[in-house]
């Protein structure tokens, strides 16, 4: 009752701090200077199209592949996971329950359905993220004209659904970390409380930027951020 929701609030709190941080000091953190970045390579690779065509197209495969991987070990995870509930319960009844946690059957049951719905979520967000990925390689290559102003498909355009692949990406990933916790729930609340300290540090030296041991500033043209996020 204590320290499940008490870390369940830290990692809570911590992404919106990060979400706000986004919004309001991008090039402070590696998903605004990834955004930036992937602004600058898609007018780069778009400039000269003949040329870069396929590194585009291979560049977006790559990215869908990963996302690929990842939707498929989230639906075998959450069918795995629910075809050994029983005998995983069966498994921990003798344990105590001062150390690991309560095992009454409603307990179980309320462990098993978070663990399910975070996985099952995180399937939906890199099913979605494949989608726009797919949109991304057909659309990046179309021929564009100046002179054609009612295109639909303009750079602005492409820019948006590369960064909503990316961007399901990223909570799709979010949403896989967070199984880690509610997996050792299944053990106890302590390793939960532990888990999320641990997993809080690591995002936040993962997510903030830094330049020389200094937090990066959002001045930075788009030149030094694309340096700075290679």
């Amino acid at each position: 009752m204590i320290l499940v929701p008490l870390g369940f609030l830290m990692c809570v709190s911590y992404h919106l701090w990060l979400w706000q941080k986004i919004r309001t000091q991008p090039h402070q953190t590696y998903v605004g200077l990834k955004s930036t970045a992937q602004r600058a390579w898609v007018l780069t690779t778009t400039k000269d199209n003949n040329k870069k065509d396929m590194i585009a197209v291979q560049s977006v495969r790559n990215a869908l592949m990963g996302s690929t991987l990842m939707a498929s070990t989230s639906i075998v995870l959450s069918t795995g996971l629910a075809a050994l509930l029983s005998s995983t319960y069966s498994i921990k009844k003798p344990l105590n329950s001062t150390i690991y946690g309560s095992h009454d059957e409603h307990v179980a049951a309320i462990k098993y359905v978070c663990l399910l719905t975070i996985f099952l979520f995180a399937f939906l967000c890199y099913s979605l993220s494949i989608r726009f990925f797919g949109q991304f390689g057909f659309l990046v290559n179309v021929p564009r004209s100046n002179e054609d102003e009612n295109n639909p498909v303009t750079l602005e355009y492409v820019c948006v659904l590369l960064g909503k692949g990316f961007g399901l990406n990223t909570v799709g990933n979010r949403l896989f970390f967070a199984g880690i916790p509610l997996l050792l729930w299944i053990v106890g609340p302590i390793l939960v409380f532990l888990c999320y300290v641990c997993m809080t540090v690591i995002l936040y030296n993962v997510d903030v930027v830094t330049y020389n041991g200094k937090t990066g500033s959002r001045e930075l043209g788009d030149q030094n951020c694309v340096t700075a996020i290679v």
